[in-house]
């Protein structure tokens, strides 16, 4: 996997073994709202160390323990079966339809989950995409946990669908941070991207391959750095194949950046190297950036500052319709 070399005036190596991504998304648009089919099987990757049941489990048992829902036994039938409706609150694009289903299945197996729209797909205020057939009783138990992990998968994969779109030419990379725990069900949206628009990249593609060499990255905030390692490539022969520029973008008074220092940089690399522009990116600058001529943008905001998609479990959606209305969210 990519190690991370960072430089100054004397050469210290910080080697970070996480796998990187990049994204170009093109979200589908689905019109036809009436027919029914199963969720795409996005698996969600596996990882020696990290037990996504076991995330599963401890969210529902911070949630409700082993007690259930006090307010659902004090007053709906033990054995009472209903039809509970995914509803959006907000045009977006929908992610999390598989970790959904195994928190359904986790609470109770016996609850049967239809969809009408797939990961990646489009959605928008109002429409019903989804719905959960079986015990009201488990359906509330498991509706918190199900919608939360739901509504930030979407909105990552919404952030990453508009930055991926500003960012061109460039590629959008995400980074490690990543909510604490919760690293891999942030890393699924990345394969969700990929679903989407065949177009997923990683940076780790040739070690997966070869299982031979470590491709290296070296981060530099400077253009004497950018030098300095252009020199050292010259004379040596290493695996570098990436040259990061941190913190190479220059916030302006007036909410505006300037790029010339980062497109200096890039013009210095002249395409020996991959580059990788990073630090304070967000939506409003990325296209800036993009133009510089960079090959990848990082961004820990598509991660570390989402902005959850609005996304409801109803039993009685025409009530819930009402009230969507009159406070504007449906």
């Amino acid at each position: 996997m990519p190690g991370i070399l960072s430089i100054s005036s004397i050469v210290l190596p910080h080697w970070c073994t996480t796998s990187r991504h990049t994204v170009r998304m093109a979200a589908s648009h689905t019109t036809n709202a009436g027919v029914s089919f199963e969720a795409v099987a996005i698996k969600p990757p596996s990882h020696p160390t990290y037990d996504l049941k076991g995330i599963i489990k401890l969210a529902l048992a911070e949630d409700a323990g082993n007690r259930g829902d006090v307010t659902c036994m004090a007053t709906i039938p033990f054995d009472m079966k209903v039809d509970a409706h995914f509803l959006a609150k907000e045009d977006g694009i929908i992610a999390g339809i598989a970790l959904a289903e195994m928190v359904f299945q986790e609470v109770d197996p016996s609850l049967k989950v239809e969809w009408s729209r797939k990961d990646g797909d489009y959605v928008w205020k109002g429409l019903q995409f989804g719905k959960v057939y079986g015990r009201a009783h488990s359906i509330v138990v498991a509706e918190r946990i199900a919608l939360n992990f739901m509504q930030r998968m979407s909105g990552i994969v919404t952030l990453t669908k508009a930055m991926a779109d500003a960012a061109h030419p460039a590629y959008i990379l995400e980074t490690r941070k990543t909510a604490p725990g919760l690293r891999l069900v942030d890393k699924i949206i990345i394969s969700i991207a990929g679903g989407i628009s065949n177009a997923l990249r990683s940076v780790d593609q040739y070690l997966e391959r070869e299982n031979l060499q470590m491709e290296v990255e070296v981060e530099t905030r400077t253009h004497e750095e950018v030098k300095e390692v252009l020199q050292y490539a010259s004379q040596k022969k290493t695996s570098l194949t990436r040259i990061m520029l941190d913190n190479m973008v220059v916030p302006l008074p007036n909410d505006d950046v300037d790029v010339s220092m980062l497109k200096e940089a890039v013009e210095l690399i002249n395409e020996k190297f991959e580059t990788e522009a990073s630090g304070n990116v967000n939506l409003e600058i990325v296209h800036k950036i993009g133009q510089t001529g960079v090959t990848y943008i990082s961004s820990g905001a598509l991660t570390h500052s989402v902005k959850a998609l609005d996304i409801s479990l109803k039993i009685d959606t025409e009530l819930a319709l009402e009230v969507g209305r009159r406070t504007k969210r449906a």
